[in-house]
């Protein structure tokens, strides 16, 4: 005789033995990936490129059952005209438990910070945050604003050289933004590829910077945005979901917008669904993992 007893126990005659019937009911550990908003162009003349929202990535969280985890997607920084000051710094985003800030764990509330603004052609250096801004360009030399230790690196520097003054790349995740020439602007930071949704992405790229009166403009990588032209071509916005910096600009006028951050966590498909969602994260189970995903900005949570 066999009886089987819900939750995988099953008694056979002459022994007992242990088979699972069902996953199991919790999750010990999840993998999460969290990418802040990314900082937003510099205004003025040749503007130095906003850094990239801070990208913090681990395995080995650990979790506790019936225990809400709370899920925070930061926005970018907008872009700014202004010529004195900086671009608006992006967006925190969060995952995690309690009120204790935590920037790389395996408990807690983990905290990636928003990228740092790039610079203006009157203040010149970039802003400091999750990456650094970029430094303006123009009329004087200036440095990028700095990262934060284990989530991105500093913006590039302008080094005073004319005829054309190049602005400073923001900082990404993967590498400090390219310094200006007198003929470039800088290229934004790299950026850090991750397949923790099931496809790489590349996350937390810097934005490129303005030049002054001709020269290259700066590019973008990993999800930030190209500076504007002095022929006119706009700045773009960093990538929605990557936490890309935000284009600086050549001509006198707005830097462009940060992208906005994600939170992604997954865990193997062995063990069982949440019981509870918020803020409506998109959910695949593929390549042997659950996934949970979210790309609005705003707050929810997951429960196990």
């Amino acid at each position: 005789m066999t009886v089987t007893v819900t939750g995988g126990i099953t008694f056979s005659g002459g022994g007992l033995t242990f088979a699972p019937s069902g996953a199991p009911s919790v999750t010990p550990t999840v993998e999460y990936l969290v990418v802040a908003g990314g900082g937003g162009g510099g205004g003025g003349y040749a503007s130095g490129g906003g850094g990239a929202g801070g990208l913090l990535t681990i395995t080995g969280y650990a979790i506790s059952p019936s225990t809400p985890y709370t899920v925070t997607v930061g926005d970018g920084g907008a872009g700014t005209s202004n010529r004195s000051g900086y671009g608006t710094n992006g967006n925190n985003s969060t995952f995690g438990t309690g009120s204790a800030v935590y920037t790389a764990a395996t408990s807690g509330l983990i905290t990636s910070y928003g990228g740092g603004g790039g610079g203006c052609d009157q203040t010149n250096s970039g802003a400091s945050g999750g990456s650094g801004g970029g430094s303006a360009g123009d009329a004087g030399s200036g440095t990028g604003g700095s990262g934060t230790t284990a989530q991105g690196f500093a913006g590039g520097n302008m080094p005073n050289a004319g005829p054309n003054y190049g602005g400073g790349g923001g900082g990404g995740a993967g590498s400090v933004g390219d310094n200006g020439t007198g003929s470039t602007g800088g290229n934004g930071g790299s950026g850090v590829a991750s397949s923790i949704s099931g496809t790489s992405v590349t996350y937390a790229g810097g934005g490129g910077a303005g030049t002054y009166n001709g020269g290259t403009a700066g590019t973008g990588t990993g999800g930030g945005g190209n500076a504007g032209t002095w022929s006119g071509t706009a700045p773009t916005n960093g990538t929605p979901n990557t936490g890309g910096g935000g284009g600086g600009i050549s001509q006198l006028g707005s830097g462009a917008n940060g992208g906005s951050g994600i939170v992604i966590i997954r865990y193997p498909d062995s063990y069982a669904a949440a019981t509870a969602t918020t803020g409506s994260p998109t959910i695949t189970v593929t390549g042997g993992y659950r996934i949970y995903k979210w790309t609005t900005v705003g707050s929810g949570s997951i429960t196990f």
